[in-house]
């Protein structure tokens, strides 16, 4: 986990396996490809969270139960303690509302269809799943495809500011993705009412 200031607010970045989770201003970013990124938030709250997590096995049965996989139980865990997290922060788990992103194809895009899927395959339909089955509403979602994605969660207006990315970069793009999160902190810092102390 890394933690960049700017203008007296934060922004963290989180790895696989990973998880972060603030009531205070501030943008929560990650690098996925075929990883999944939840991004949690209680409006009421004004909490948020993100978790970033991964499978160990490339490929499932299609016919396999996802509980019974160890795609259910990985995602299950980093699900839990990001809720868990936020519940400790103040928040009521019948209260939140999740983006997700990631679960790209990355490697061997061009394979024939089978009885398996591939590790974005298997994320994408776990987390779909996982939050059907718990009552938390999606409320933005972009799943699967060829590409990588970068992730910028905003605890200002619950945006998430998405950047798909092909095999090759540019430091263009890196100079873009700052400014991405520059500006949702100066969007943050200008909704935020003044507080005189005396």
């Amino acid at each position: 986990m890394r933690i960049e200031t700017y203008q007296g607010c934060d922004r963290i970045s989180i790895d696989p396996g990973e998880f972060y989770s603030t009531d205070k201003p501030g943008v929560i970013s990650t690098l996925l490809g075929s990883c999944i990124a939840a991004c949690l938030y209680d409006p009421r709250k004004r909490l948020i969270g993100m978790n970033h997590f991964m499978l160990s096995n490339t490929r499932y049965s299609r016919s396999m139960p996802m509980h019974a996989s160890e795609a259910g139980r990985y995602g299950i865990h980093a699900m839990e303690l990001l809720i868990n997290d936020m519940m400790a922060r103040g928040t009521n788990r019948r209260l939140l509302r999740a983006k997700v992103f990631g679960g790209a194809t990355i490697i061997n895009r061009d394979m024939e269809p089978s009885n398996f899927m591939c590790v974005g395959q298997v994320n994408c339909r776990f987390i779909l799943e996982y939050l059907e089955g718990e009552g938390i509403p999606v409320d933005a979602q972009d799943l699967g495809g060829p590409f990588g994605r970068v992730i910028h969660f905003s605890n200002g207006d619950f945006a998430v500011h998405c950047r798909k990315i092909n095999a090759g970069g540019s430091s263009k793009l890196v100079v873009r993705d700052r400014e991405c999160w520059q500006q949702a902190i100066e969007r943050q810092n200008r909704s935020q009412p003044a507080i005189d102390l005396w």
